[in-house]
Formats: structure tokens, C-alpha cells, sequence
């Protein structure tokens, strides 16, 4: 890779970084830097797994109270699910043919960029409709999804919450990021396991990203959010149709 390459990355992390904490949608960055950098799209999506991974675990911690106030055996049950099905999607994506994976890129950001522009919209109607869903086989479905593409995941999580009954938001907020550290974690290992993480790429990014999502507090209080999903539901709709001209 080349130093433009590496900056490149560096780039896309940092703003992944930003957008990750403002609202979410860093990988609509760092899966497609990757892909430009040269990496294949399945190596690029584990490596984009690794990169955005630490703003899980710092995102479960700034709301460990909350997470605390759930019972232990309903955590442990929803780890274990995390757990599964993140690896059921690392292995998916380990199966998928290349060829099968680049033509279904397109289909799974557009997908993830829709989710993000309606989610809140599918997140009131879920809860308005008053009808709780069993919260397992809802979060296997997520946790396979994310195991597999990480985009819009943040959002699933807090859907499938709001269909299963739940209301506190704050609450809702820490167990997505810990879910989702969770099960991006076991389908790392998987990744890892399987060798198909660029390490080097992985590190920079995740440094970058670090930093950018400390900047992304003070960003976060001077745009105004409207403003911040605008960005996002764009970069993801260009990403979208950059990939499809491939």
C-alpha cells in the first residue's frame, strides 16, 4: 500500500470515529477506504469489523449503570445469543463466494443506509404498536446480520429492543453497545482465526478512530443533528452507488 493509501485510511477512520459517536455510520467509511485500498471486499469487511470495534466497548462503558440495573441472567442470556450468532454470520461471510459477496455489497449498504434514515421512524412504530415480540429469535436474526455486515447494526439492536417491549432509552443505548461489542467480537476471533483480517490497515484505523470519536463530542454539540444524518445518509447513498458502478 502506498503513503496515500495509509492516509486514506487514516481519513476514513478518523470520521468513522466522528460519525460513530454523533450518530453512527462509520462503516459506511472504512468498509469502502479499505475496498479502494485495495483489499478484497470480504477482507475489507473483517478489517472494517476490527477498526470500529473499540467504540463498542468505551460505548458499553459510558453506560455501565444502566447496563447494571438489567438482571445478570437476562445479560448472560443475551450475550450468549450474541455470541452465537455473531459467529453463525462470521462464518456465512467465510463461505460466501467472493463474487457472491461483491454483487451483494450494494444491495446490503443500501439496505443499512435506509435503515439508518427510517430507523427512528421503525423504532416508534414498534413501540407505539404495543404488541411485545420475544426478544431471542429477533436478536439471533441481529446478531447473525451483524456477524456477517456490520452496517446499520447500532440501529437493528435498538429496533429489535423497542418490538420486544423495552423503553428505557439510555438502557437500550448500552446494551446495543455492548451487544454489539460482543458479538463483533467473537466474529473477529473468527476472522482472525480464519486469516482474513489486514492487521496493519486495522491498527491504523482503529487508532484514527479512537481519536475521532473523542473529537466527535465537541462536533456533536456544534452541528445540529438533522445536519450530521444528512451527512451520513448521503456518504451512505454515494458508497451505495460507487459500489454498484464497480
Amino acid at each position: 500500500m502506498s503513503v496515500l493509501d495509509y492516509a486514506l485510511l487514516i481519513v476514513a477512520g478518523y470520521l468513522a470515529g466522528v460519525l460513530n459517536t454523533i450518530a453512527g455510520g462509520g462503516s459506511f467509511l472504512t468498509f469502502p477506504a479499505l475496498v479502494y485500498a485495495g483489499i478484497p471486499p470480504i477482507a475489507a469487511n473483517a478489517t472494517s469489523a476490527v477498526a470500529v470495534l473499540p467504540g463498542y466497548l468505551s460505548g458499553a462503558l459510558g453506560f455501565r449503570r444502566e447496563i447494571a440495573t438489567q438482571g445478570r441472567a437476562e445479560l448472560l442470556r443475551y450475550s450468549l445469543i450474541g455470541l452465537a450468532g455473531g459467529v453463525l454470520g462470521a462464518l456465512l461471510l467465510l463461505v460466501t463466494p467472493a463474487d457472491v459477496f461483491d454483487a451483494v455489497v450494494p444491495l446490503l449498504l443500501l439496505g443499512a443506509t435506509l435503515l439508518f434514515a427510517f430507523g427512528n421512524r421503525l423504532i416508534s412504530a414498534l413501540r407505539r404498536a404495543g404488541h411485545p415480540l420475544p426478544m431471542a429469535p429477533g436478536l439471533m436474526a441481529v446478531a447473525v446480520y451483524g456477524g456477517y455486515f456490520n452496517g446499520g447494526l447500532g440501529i437493528m439492536l435498538l429496533a429489535q429492543f423497542s418490538a420486544a417491549g423495552m423503553q428505557q432509552l439510555n438502557l437500550m443505548n448500552g446494551l446495543k453497545n455492548l451487544l454489539s461489542f460482543v458479538l463483533s467480537s467473537i466474529s473477529v476471533a473468527t476472522f482472525a482465526f480464519a486469516g482474513i483480517v489486514e492487521w496493519n490497515e486495522a491498527l491504523v484505523m482503529m487508532v484514527a478512530a479512537t481519536a475521532g470519536g473523542y473529537s466527535g463530542a465537541a462536533i456533536a454539540r456544534a452541528l445540529p443533528a438533522r445536519v450530521v444524518r444528512a451527512i451520513v445518509i448521503a456518504v451512505g447513498l454515494i458508497m451505495t452507488l460507487v459500489f454498484l458502478l464497480r
